[in-house]
């Protein structure tokens, strides 16, 4: 089962295809999203590899959020405000330095040599481990994360998908915005829900491949959701100029997008382990 809908809200169109199309019963809004400001989480250093770590501020914590960032790592001002907005939304979220104080100087959406030779000095082999640090240390929590939300940005939405891949005890759900060199078996290896977020002008996820990553998250048997939004670029889930609505817009409603999927398969964890058809079927079961 799949649902379809289009949306146009100050301007911009929201294409959405998901694996269910039940309307979403959250009291969520763009008040979370923190755009300015002094970022209010704290860095640890655990293992040799530092961590941004923001926690929500009321007694219930609804779970733990692995937040990976852009090539812009966790020293970018508008990384951290994201993860703190994450905390606000009532997870536990750490980001862990992928780049070890050595994030990207330009965005590595055109080929540039500066690209290049940042993407060879960090690696899969190198980032997974870093990433699976992190893991490590949301499960050893007080809070006990016994379910980790993964979100990507860019670089990170790549390791989004890897960390949740199937038998790699990472994540159990998924989302990524605007991922950047994403491959067919990152996608196919999923073993939990996963959710896309897609800029309208992206040189690394151009509509031929927006269409392949769909067609290929369907075949996966999980529960997915991909949504596009007009009016945006490539790096709209973090870096936007917020004095255009349309940006401004999607950035917020990309942010709802993954805390609304973190919600529904936090709210519905025990139905984590079926397949997509029985998976739809007790989730409406849930819901009614």
């Amino acid at each position: 089962m799949r649902g379809h809908w289009l949306a146009a809200v100050l301007g911009v169109a929201i294409s959405s295809t998901t694996a269910w199309a039940r309307p979403q019963q959250e009291c969520l809004n763009a008040s979370l999203v923190a755009h300015d400001g002094t970022p209010v989480g704290t860095e640890e250093v655990v293992d040799g590899v530092t961590f941004y770590i923001s926690k929500p501020t009321g007694d219930t914590v609804k779970g733990a959020v692995l937040y990976l960032t852009d090539v812009f790592g966790i020293q970018l001002l508008q990384n951290r405000l994201l993860a703190d907005s994450f905390a606000r939304a009532g997870y536990l979220t750490v980001a862990p330095d992928m780049f070890n104080g050595t994030p990207a100087r330009v965005d590595i959406d055109l080929p540039t040599l500066e690209a290049s030779q940042f993407l060879e000095a960090h690696d899969v082999n190198g980032t997974d481990a870093i990433v699976d640090k992190a893991v490590a240390y949301l499960r050893a929590t007080e809070a006990g994360a016994k379910k980790i939300a993964a979100t990507g940005y860019c670089f990170g939405g790549r390791y989004a998908f890897r960390v949740a891949a199937a038998g790699r005890k990472g994540a159990d759900v998924a989302f990524a915005a605007h991922p950047s060199m994403l491959e067919d078996d990152e996608i196919s290896a999923v073993g939990g829900p996963a959710s896309v977020a897609a800029a309208e002008t992206d040189p690394m996820m151009p509509p031929e491949r927006r269409s392949e990553i769909e067609a290929l998250l369907l075949k996966t048997g999980q529960p997915y959701q991909l949504s596009l939004y007009s009016g945006t670029s490539h790096g709209f889930g973090v870096r936007v100029n917020v004095s255009d609505p349309v940006q401004k817009f999607g950035k917020e409603s990309a942010f709802l997008q993954a805390v609304r999927w973190f919600n529904k398969i936090r709210n519905s964890s025990q139905l984590l382990n079926l397949n997509q058809h029985d998976y739809l079927r007790a989730l409406q079961e849930h819901e009614n």
